[in-house]
């Protein structure tokens, strides 16, 4: 019994550590008195009080932010119309040009236990939903937890998809991978969608293929936007932007259907930015039940690619995914 409850002491004490290793403090940011400071003393993150939910800085202490900030949106509130203002937020699926677009403009609710902050905004008077962000960064390293709730707070059933958008700052790449390839004849069935949108060009020299990757260059002078999306049960999104590399996951179930043609990973860009998606499974959302989509993120430093190749790729993802 003495050696359990040493155990158990033992446990709750390192769990404390841990908890303690992740401060959150209220810290104004961009204009706004009312954000949220989440760091571990390696990197941090900024959660929006004001507007929201919304993350908008993700860095290395004292570093650059991966995020995109849309400086003549930055510390603003109460816009009629949405904004996008850069971050990373939360969205349902598939899109539709009005019910997508609510403003979410207006404080959200912060709730704070330990080290895991959860913001939470109002219920949207057009769809009926309450949306909010759950943010866990580990006690040591980059690592962090972000779970999206979607709940139905309405009074109709809605058919959707949660959908975590992340819009990057301009001049990097964007990566994803495809499911494992194979040969032919041995592999004869299709593997995953690749889709496309109706202003969807793949002779852009944003553009590039390799047999085990897609990738999205984001460039200022290319106007025109351009999107695809792909299914991989191991869904992974990268962002490589000088020698910082974000990267965020999201385990998808090829049993269940997803939207836009069967995406899990969606990226669009246009001269101001590129975004890198996720999206879960399609859900008939009943009142009162709610949906939750998970990622999982780190942040990566003096990154070296010397070419876009499978096996260069390889060798600085691969020990990364695992």
């Amino acid at each position: 019994m003495f050696q359990m409850l040493r155990i158990l002491a033992s446990m709750l004490l390192v769990a404390c550590v841990a908890s303690a290793a992740v401060k959150i403090e209220k810290t104004s940011y961009g204009g706004w008195p009312n954000c949220y400071r989440i760091s571990n003393g390696e990197v941090e993150l900024i959660v929006t009080g004001d507007v929201g939910p919304r993350v908008i800085r993700y860095a290395f202490i004292g570093g650059k932010n991966i995020f995109k900030e849309f400086a003549g949106e930055m510390g603003k509130t109460g816009e009629k119309e949405w904004k996008s203002r850069g971050g990373h937020r939360v969205w349902f699926a598939p899109e539709d040009r009005v019910l997508s677009y609510p403003a979410d403009n207006f404080p959200v609710k912060i709730d704070i236990q330990g080290g895991v902050l959860t913001a939470t905004a109002p219920v949207e008077s057009l769809t009926g939903l309450e949306k909010s962000i759950t943010v866990k960064l580990a006690a040591s390293g980059s690592n962090v937890e972000v779970i999206h709730h979607i709940k139905n707070a309405g009074n109709k059933p809605l058919n959707l998809a949660a959908w975590a958008l992340t819009v990057m700052s301009p001049g990097g790449v964007g990566i994803s991978g495809f499911p494992p390839r194979g040969t032919h004849p041995e592999i004869l069935a299709p593997t995953n969608p690749l889709v496309m949108w109706a202003f969807t060009d793949f002779s852009d020299k944003r553009w590039q293929f390799t047999k085990k990757y897609l990738l999205l260059h984001q460039d200022a002078n290319a106007k025109a936007p351009t999107k695809s999306g792909l299914f991989n049960k191991d869904t992974f999104g990268a962002y490589l932007l000088g020698s910082d590399l974000f990267i965020k996951r999201y385990a998808a179930d090829s049993a269940e259907k997803h939207p836009d043609f069967g995406c899990s990973f969606e990226t669009f860009t246009n001269s101001e930015m590129l975004e890198i998606e996720t999206v879960g499974p399609m859900i008939n959302l009943t009142p009162g039940k709610s949906i939750a989509h998970t990622e999982r993120w780190s942040l990566h430093k003096n990154v070296k690619v010397s070419a876009f190749t499978d096996a260069e790729l390889d060798r600085i993802l691969l020990p990364l995914l695992k």
